[in-house]
């Protein structure tokens, strides 16, 4: 159960409680072996942007685990807005109050967001905006420094690594025992109304990949030789991170026609 709530931060809604209590019962029930370190980098009270990887459906779950789980602080999620459409999910993902993003409307998400964080929230946003089928890093959009530097919160870079080998993209949902997963948060990194964005944003990447390699090479299974589950620069099987970027270049284009005609 998570220590009681500092009285200056927003507490969690009851919503929020279960559906933490239900992830971490799955996780409890097949004895993952979760290894967080740098949690003290996560404020205990006040507002803070909280950016990670993103290479399975549960990066959400790890990385707002320890500073729930430490200081009973619940995380908004930054998620797209067709997860709030998904039947019984999609609501509790507005009864727990995370925020959905909608294509062509991301003026309006990061006002909520900044919003929220005024009022003191920890806010989570996975600037690859998709799973990275490569398991590297994909480009991140700057959405993240905007809201941290019109908000006047730190951002927090963090990274999680092993998730993906129970529930990612492309894949089924396969139950894993002891599964080890490794989650790292770096130091605040402080941006002003003054900063670049696209800079900030570049140096925040850096600081996540360096996280990510961390992890990967404190990761208690090792990254075996051919692993569906590891980078193809790590001697994996996964596929091919300059092919990755190139097609995640040209779906980009595509959405954008349409907007860009209209």
């Amino acid at each position: 159960m998570p220590r009681p709530d500092d009285p200056r931060n927003p507490g969690a809604s009851l919503v929020y409680r279960f559906a933490a209590r239900v992830a971490f019962v799955l996780m409890g029930l097949q004895r993952w072996r979760v290894d967080a370190r740098g949690v003290d980098h996560v404020p205990r009270f006040g507002g803070a942007v909280l950016v990670a990887n993103h290479t399975s459906y549960w990066d959400f779950f790890l990385v707002g685990r320890a500073p729930y789980l430490a200081w009973g602080r619940p995380v908004r999620i930054l998620a797209k807005d067709v997860l709030f459409r998904v039947p019984v999910f999609g609501a509790v993902m507005r009864r727990a109050e995370h925020i959905p993003v909608h294509r062509g409307s991301g003026l309006a998400a990061l006002a909520s967001a900044v919003d929220a964080l005024r009022r003191g929230e920890l806010v989570l946003v996975l600037p690859e905006q998709t799973i990275s089928p490569s398991f590297d890093l994909l480009p991140f959009k700057s959405g993240a420094a905007r809201m941290a530097a019109e908000a006047g919160v730190p951002l927090i870079p963090a990274a999680s690594w092993g998730s993906h080998r129970f529930h990612t993209k492309g894949r089924r949902l396969r139950p894993k025992w002891r599964l080890p997963v490794t989650v790292r948060y770096g130091e605040p990194l402080y941006s002003g109304p003054d900063d670049d964005p696209v800079e900030v944003t570049e140096e925040l990447r850096r600081r996540v990949e360096q996280l990510l390699e961390d992890a990967q090479q404190d990761y208690p299974d090792g990254l075996p030789g051919g692993a569906w589950w590891v980078p193809s620069r790590l001697g994996g099987s996964a596929p091919d991170h300059t092919e990755v970027l190139r097609t995640e270049r040209e779906r980009w284009q595509r959405r954008q026609q349409p907007r860009e005609s209209s």
